[in-house]
């Protein structure tokens, strides 16, 4: 009835023993007795099919056609069908009969079959996750094993030389930089260079605290608003530097020779198109100058 797997398969009189039975020693065994005028059997095996497939190999599925493989019927007394046995360490353990939904099938497999662990994320995933839970120093260790396979891994340099920006060792994170030749990850390295722009620039700018103080006694101090907005920057405060730099562009857009729109586009650059920030900011720019 369904084109058999590694873990699904047909199981007769003469193969019961070594297929259900002796394999059920090693892995649980659920058996489907069906038979082709069996309605009911035609729905409930594509269900039993994705069950087991799911299991990658931690539950196996054998099908009794019961019209053929009589012996295996009359020891087992199945009166109805479908019926469906679950065997494990060489004995029946649990089971049903009759048609059963998704849900109570898993509920009576659970105690019976552990679920296969999720596959182990690559590397890199690993070090991009922890990166935006600003676990820089796990991430930048799992990069330095990641490079020390690979020197040459462009997507992997670049966020190591972000970790290595994010701990304060700019100079370090430059060198790390220049040494991506490629220019398939473009988007990623400009973000890259603009954070060590924010960085750079945030160590020679007065401490956050006294630019808002500068602000609370002038809202026009423009000067104060667009360095603040760098610290925000280099702390990752994202939203709060867009909106100070947005606001910032509309009041003097001209200020610095355009800096704070240079700023915008380079934040762009930093979150990728990706971010729901850029999006945002980028609509709100837009509307800005026109």
């Amino acid at each position: 009835m369904s084109q058999e797997t590694p873990f699904i398969f047909d199981a007769t009189d003469a193969t019961f023993q070594q297929l259900v039975i002796e394999n059920s020693f090693h892995k649980p065994v659920l058996v489907d007795f069906w038979a082709e005028w069996c309605a009911p059997c035609k729905a409930l095996m594509p269900l039993l099919a994705k069950i087991a497939e799911g299991y990658q190999g931690e539950l196996l599925l054998a099908k009794i056609n019961c019209d053929v493989e009589q012996q295996v019927v009359a020891q087992f007394g199945i009166r109805s069908l479908p019926t469906v046995v679950l065997f494990k360490d060489g004995q029946p353990v649990d089971g049903f009969a009759g048609a059963q939904p998704e849900s109570a099938i898993r509920a009576m497999l659970e105690p019976h079959v552990q679920m296969p662990a999720p596959p182990a994320a690559a590397p890199l995933e690993q070090a991009k996750a922890l990166f935006a839970e600003s676990r820089f120093s796990e991430a930048e260790a799992l990069l330095q094993v990641l490079l020390g396979e690979d020197n040459s891994n462009a997507e992997a340099l670049i966020l190591y030389a972000r970790c290595l920006a994010e701990r304060g060792e700019l100079g370090e994170a430059q060198v790390v930089l220049d040494a991506v030749k490629t220019d398939e990850h473009k988007a990623a390295l400009a973000g890259a260079k603009a954070q060590l722009t924010f960085l750079r620039q945030a160590a020679s700018l007065p401490e956050a605290a006294e630019l808002k103080s500068r602000l609370a006694q002038n809202p026009q101090d423009d000067e104060a608003s667009y360095q603040l907005c760098i610290q925000q920057l280099a702390r990752q405060q994202y939203e709060a530097a867009l909106d100070g730099l947005l606001k910032l562009f509309q009041r003097n857009r001209a200020y610095e020779n355009g800096l704070p729109q240079k700023a915008l586009l380079q934040v762009f650059e930093l979150l990728g198109n990706e971010h729901p920030l850029v999006g945002v900011y980028r609509r709100r720019l837009s509307s800005a100058m026109f």
